[in-house]
């Protein structure tokens, strides 16, 4: 439990940080253009763009499932 609290930590805070920098990309964007350059339209793009990745582009938890053993064993899907 101490190594998964360890490891979650830091991958929140960096989460934390990484969208305090895109909503400050952002509001610079809307709220005063004339000074926004490059590096904060590339973050509002980059930023944008993670979050069309649709969810279940993350990798699965649970094993192999009986629909799925059975689409590898006779090369059909599964209809259901």
């Amino acid at each position: 439990m101490a190594i998964r609290t360890a490891v979650l930590v830091p991958v929140a805070l960096l989460g934390l940080v990484a969208g305090a920098v895109w909503w400050w990309a952002v509001l610079r964007l809307a709220l005063v253009p004339e000074h926004a350059g490059v590096i904060e339209g590339a973050v509002a793009a980059g930023g944008w763009g993670l979050s069309l990745l649709p969810v279940h582009v993350s990798a699965a938890r649970g094993g192999v499932t009986r629909a799925s053993r059975r689409r590898r064993s006779d090369g059909i899907s599964d209809p259901s």
